[in-house]
């Protein structure tokens, strides 16, 4: 987002260093009696939130459902776009990215 770079940085509490995304699963209907769960079963389906911090200034954010595996990135993606965070590439990803302009990435027009 455009804007994030020129925010100061200050100390934060302990606790509250990182930013955390949360996934859960589904549970429900698995087990044959109404109400109750089959221990260490789920579904492959469920949300993804990003939670509260105020060192960083996050409020919690809207729930992001997934309803594969395969998806369970998207939610994340999705989560934390709508939180308002900014990611900075990690060094071993570095080794396969491309800085290219965005105007030459192949979705772009």
């Amino acid at each position: 987002m455009a804007g994030h770079e020129n925010i100061a940085a200050f100390e934060a509490k302990r606790g509250e260093k990182m930013i955390e995304v949360k996934l859960r699963f589904w549970t429900n209907n698995i087990s044959e009696e109404e109400g109750k769960v089959k221990p260490k079963h789920a579904w492959t389906t469920g949300i993804v939130r990003v939670e509260g911090n105020r060192s960083h200034g996050i409020k919690p954010g809207e729930p992001q459902t997934f309803n594969s595996l395969l998806e369970i990135g998207l939610a994340v993606e999705k989560a934390l776009i709508g939180a308002g965070i900014t990611l900075h590439t990690a060094k071993r990803m570095r080794k396969y990215l491309s800085s290219a302009p965005p105007h030459t990435l192949p979705h772009s027009k």
